[in-house]
């Protein structure tokens, strides 16, 4: 006979072996925190690992995980564009937000721990990224303009210029680097020790995508929100064009 407690027993050490595994794998094959801002360097990646370690549990695919990020995130971006923001919607958002982006995280851990990462992997992970980001920010205008009040169509400026921003910003440095300027982030155990400045990280933090996902939980409160939201704007616009000048500049070397 099967399907007994013996058997279930078993089936539920195995998953707690697997897990555990996955978890000894991760702390020593994460990536380099040189210039990571603070909540995707303290907060998302130690979420993303242990999805990851329960998704390699259950034997997931990291393909299934980047599934999930995107269900996570859209379901946010639909229910901003037409459910007008209580306070618990707010939160509801914000959530969805992070949890789409903890996936993120996972999917990269997962293939890291299963081994035989492929381009095709990562070329989805991407795509969904780029989605994610411009359909966010188109999001953001559609409510502002339903819901907002705000009294004049030109705040919905704010949201356009971010996604455009934004995208503009993941283009270039992506570039970047398949052009051969990425700043160089060390080799062996200074790699996967977490040799970046704490506080760098913590000054990097409003260019962090966690940031903008908190932010959300004031959506109830526009005023607040676009006051929240432009700052990061402003902050983004001068991160970006800092980093577009040192990458020409190291690209025209």
């Amino acid at each position: 006979m099967t399907g007994g407690p013996a058997d279930e027993f078993t089936q539920a050490q195995g998953f707690r072996l697997r897990v555990q595994h996955a978890l000894g794998e991760l702390s020593g094959a994460q990536k380099s925190t040189v210039g990571v801002p603070a909540y995707l360097r303290f907060v998302n990646r130690r979420m993303g690992g242990w999805l990851a370690a329960i998704g390699y549990g259950f034997g997931l695919t990291p393909n299934l995980l980047t599934a999930l990020s995107a269900g996570f995130s859209f379901l946010a971006i639909g229910a901003l564009s037409v459910v007008r923001p209580t306070w618990f919607v707010a939160v509801a958002i914000a959530c969805s937000l992070l949890l789409g982006y903890a996936f993120d995280s996972a999917d990269g851990q997962l293939a890291r721990v299963r081994g035989g990462a492929k381009p095709s992997g990562e070329w989805l992970d991407h795509v969904v990224d780029v989605a994610k980001t411009s359909s966010l920010h188109a999001a953001v205008a559609v409510s502002l303009f339903r819901f907002g009040h705000l009294g004049s169509n030109r705040w919905l400026a704010i949201p356009l210029a971010f996604g455009v921003v934004n995208i503009t910003f993941f283009f270039g440095m992506m570039l970047r680097d398949q052009l051969g300027a990425k700043p160089a982030r060390g080799t062996g155990p200074a790699r996967t020790t977490g040799a970046g400045s704490v506080l760098r990280s913590w000054v990097l933090l409003p260019m962090d995508y966690g940031t903008l996902c908190l932010v959300f939980l004031t959506l109830a409160v526009p005023k607040m929100f676009l006051g929240l939201y432009g700052a990061l704007l402003v902050i983004m616009v001068a991160f970006t064009t800092q980093s577009f000048v040192k990458a020409y500049r190291t690209l025209a070397a």
